[in-house]
């Protein structure tokens, strides 16, 4: 599986303005994403399919596949939950 190519991140340009919008998140490059320090997801490419590899609490990473709309939704909803609550 290899990262996302220049393809693929017009196809998740919608996504992806959404996460530049969180102000958790730093885009370091094109589609990888850091939160405080530590790289917090990317994306890969494999056949026809896009997946987002997100790092969860305990340090490992969950791969979601975010090719749909509703695939991308849940993945938002995924990202949300692991950053929790905006600070006041």
């Amino acid at each position: 599986m290899k990262h996302a190519g220049p393809a693929a991140f017009v196809a998740l340009e919608d996504v992806l303005g959404r996460l530049r919008q969180l102000p958790a998140l730093r885009e370091k490059s094109r589609g990888v994403f850091y939160r405080k320090s530590r790289a917090f997801l990317h994306f890969h490419e494999h056949c026809d399919d896009l997946y987002a590899d997100v790092r969860q609490a305990d340090g490992e990473y969950l791969r979601l596949c975010v090719t749909s709309a509703d695939e991308q939704t849940r993945f938002e909803q995924a990202v949300a939950e692991l950053l929790g609550p905006p600070p006041i």
